[in-house]
């Protein structure tokens, strides 16, 4: 079985997020232990996500050329594009109610990916879906 694990954007977010230092320490713990193994997957959405939250006017994080420095360094890990194929799938997932529509792209893109844990604080902590399970690291 894998041990891949797929980041969802608020994952990453908080890494770079002083005003939650609890939460900032979990997540660079996450993306270290992960990311040194080759488990941490992320999406093109997740890229996008990430770099739209962190340098955000009036919240911003990080400045812009910062931002555009790590996420080409997330760019490195295994990186899921967003294609029709997850598209599709994600808008059948949507139709069913249990998620909205980005995050049944997440889903979807960490289901294609082969990972057996979602990261995320935003969705059911606990939920299996197939194979995979979400997790809330942060409860």
């Amino acid at each position: 079985m894998s041990d891949k694990s797929f980041f969802d954007t608020n994952i990453l977010v908080y890494a770079f997020d002083d005003s939650e230092p609890e939460k900032s320490k979990i997540a660079k713990q996450l993306i270290g232990d992960f990311g040194s193994k080759g488990n941490l997957i992320v999406s093109t959405q997740v890229l996008q996500e990430f770099y739209v939250t962190v340098t955000r006017v009036g919240n911003e994080l990080l400045s812009k050329q910062a931002a555009e420095g790590i996420v080409n360094d997330f760019a490195e890990f295994p990186l899921i594009q967003i294609d029709k194929t997850i598209i599709s799938k994600a808008m059948k997932r949507h139709q069913g109610k249990a998620f909205s529509f980005w995050d049944s792209l997440i889903v979807e893109a960490a289901l294609q990916a082969g990972c057996t844990q979602l990261l995320s604080e935003d969705m059911q902590d606990g939920l299996v879906i197939s194979t995979m399970i979400i997790r809330n690291p942060f409860s």
